[in-house]
Formats: C-alpha cells, sequence, structure tokens
C-alpha cells in the first residue's frame, strides 16, 4: 500500500496480544478512538476476522455520521480495516504491533481513500476540512489511550 497519509507511533508497556486485544474490540476502540462513537459487528461476525464488516458510528461535536468497515487484517501483528460511506471508499485504517523487550510498538495509519468529488461532501458530514491533519491529531490521542489502556 501507498505511504500513509497520517501515521502515529507509540511504546506500549504491555504484551503484543493485549494490544492486538484493544484495536480489534469496538467497544474499547470506542473509549480510545477521537471519532469513533461505537460500532457493531453486521451479518453473523462477532468479532474480527478477515471479511467481517461492521458499521461504525462516529462523532465530532455535534455532527454524526456512520460508516461500513470490512476487516482486511486480523493477525496478533496487525489489524486493519477498510471503511465506506454509501458504498463509497472513504479510508483504510491499520495498526501494526510489534513485541520489543519491554512490551511492543504500535504504528497507527490512516490512508484517505475518499474519491475527489466526495470530498467536499464528507466535509459537510464531518466538518473537517483538512482529513489529513485531523487524522493526524486524532492518531496521536488514539495512541496515548490506547497505551493508558494497555498499561492500567
Amino acid at each position: 500500500m501507498s505511504t500513509p497519509d497520517a501515521q502515529g507511533q507509540i511504546a506500549v508497556s504491555a504484551s503484543a496480544a493485549r494490544v492486538y486485544e484493544l484495536v480489534s474490540d469496538l467497544p474499547a476502540m470506542a473509549r480510545m478512538a477521537e471519532e469513533f462513537a461505537g460500532g457493531r459487528w453486521l451479518g453473523r461476525d462477532t468479532i474480527a476476522r478477515v471479511g467481517a464488516r461492521f458499521r461504525g458510528s462516529n462523532r465530532r461535536g455535534v455532527r454524526f455520521w456512520t460508516t461500513v468497515a470490512t476487516v482486511t487484517a486480523a493477525a496478533p501483528d496487525k489489524f486493519a480495516f477498510r471503511v465506506s460511506s454509501m458504498g463509497l471508499p472513504v479510508s483504510e485504517w491499520a495498526y501494526e504491533i510489534t513485541p520489543t523487550e519491554s512490551g511492543c510498538r504500535v504504528v497507527e495509519s490512516a490512508w484517505d481513500l475518499r474519491p475527489g468529488w466526495f470530498r467536499p461532501l464528507t466535509v459537510l458530514a464531518t466538518g473537517v476540512t483538512d482529513r489529513k491533519a485531523r487524522n493526524q491529531a486524532n492518531i496521536a490521542t488514539t495512541l496515548a489511550r490506547l497505551k493508558a489502556a494497555a498499561e492500567g
């Protein structure tokens, strides 16, 4: 995949397994992520696995929108999903988890996949004019909360 549009990393003093458990758990991510407010698995899916889909509820201030995400990686070292809205690609998110001597290193990455003509509509829905900068800030917040939750 190409270079991410936004990315951050953090050292976590917890096992890679613990971190994977958190990033692949929808209620846990709703507590840690800045815009993701919750989600529910679709169809018969109840856990993260490649191909599983979930509806994400997202919030920024008074604005609220939903998306559908499809899990593209679900392994001990990586959890990733591709997000769509109204059937159109929006983004891809990945959490890469690398064990270290003192726990693990987590890299969170985001790719903006929106077609150019669709971007103004998403600005209206989300209130975000600079998605790259907003995702960069959101990643920093999410990783700090992830670290606190995993180490807590």
